[in-house]
């Protein structure tokens, strides 16, 4: 596979992989983890989100994370080049982000009606307003900003979503000068044919958009689909160890790609990602007996392939 552009694996277990989980994850663990991670050369980690922890009592903790951090009261170090990320959905998130000085932060659209109101009390044209207004106010702040379309490529409650839904959305986003933007598989529904199609028709609106790709694995087609992202163009990829993960506002939630399984993918074709797939593997081992349960990546079980293409 011919990749013209670098490719940067953003990490999401520790959001997107736990969020969906009833055992609660102590902090200390999550801490463990999340220095994993960073010994396994990832760049870009996403380490929960400011949401209502009576809703999502595993998120509860996403404060207090970024306090310790910033108070240098972990045992390890963050290097400078590794950037944590976390989701917001409304203004009181916003601001908890901001003051626990957040690398970047993520918010983001659903394209389903159905999706959006179940995700956020809000339709779609709310949500968008809202969220620009948001966006618009962190890089106000001097924040980085990746906002993104969720159910970009189908939604499990109203089937196909219209092309021309996510685009809409995508043109907002671009008339406020927002320009690093993520497309969500939140169903699982994608096929990469039109992944390929949507993401390129995306970057004829403005070439010089920063796209990421985030892709469930419901269907089986995840990697695929992480394949055809980058022949498209997309730089990031989000991932989950051991292939955590699931929305839990939609109607099938499924994890997302495992990152070891993508990490191995991309060694395979002969691209490096400099990034160390036996610790991934012992992380997502670690992770299997924490919660006394198979994950649904491949990898971690069957072991790595070391001879590339």
């Amino acid at each position: 596979m011919q990749v013209n552009q670098t490719l940067i694996i953003h990490e999401v277990g520790l959001r997107d992989g736990l969020q969906s989980e009833t055992q609660i994850v102590p902090i200390d663990i999550k801490l463990k983890w999340l220095e994993n991670l960073i010994n396994s050369g990832i760049k870009f980690i996403q380490v929960g989100s400011f949401v209502n922890p009576k809703v999502l009592p595993q998120m509860a903790d996403t404060d207090e994370i970024f306090n310790r951090i910033n108070n240098n009261q972990i045992n390890f170090a963050i290097p400078e080049d590794v950037t944590l990320t976390a989701l917001v959905l409304n203004e009181k998130g916003l601001e908890r982000a901001i003051n626990s000085k957040v690398g970047k932060i993520l918010m983001g659209v659903s394209a389903s009606e159905t999706h959006s109101y179940k995700n956020t009390r809000m339709t779609v044209s709310e949500a968008t307003t809202r969220i620009i207004e948001m966006a618009m106010l962190a890089i106000k702040e001097g924040f980085e900003v990746q906002v993104s379309v969720q159910s970009a490529f189908g939604c499990g409650y109203e089937g196909k979503v219209p092309k021309e839904k996510v685009i809409a959305i995508i043109r907002q986003y671009l008339a406020a000068n927002i320009k690093n933007i993520s497309l969500a598989d939140t169903a699982g529904h994608a096929n990469p044919t039109y992944v390929k199609e949507l993401f390129k028709e995306i970057y004829q609106l403005d070439p010089t958009l920063t796209l990421a790709c985030h892709f469930h694995n419901t269907y089986g087609l995840g990697l695929l689909n992480v394949q055809s992202a980058i022949q498209a163009g997309v730089k990031y990829i989000e991932t989950s160890f051991g292939g955590l993960g699931g929305c839990p506002f939609t109607k099938v939630a499924a994890g997302n790609v495992a990152t070891e399984d993508v990490v191995h993918f991309l060694k395979r074709e002969g691209i490096d990602t400099t990034i160390n797939i036996l610790n991934l593997i012992e992380l997502s081992k670690s992770v299997s007996n924490f919660f006394q349960k198979e994950l649904p990546g491949f990898i971690y079980k069957t072991g790595p392939i070391f001879w590339q293409k």
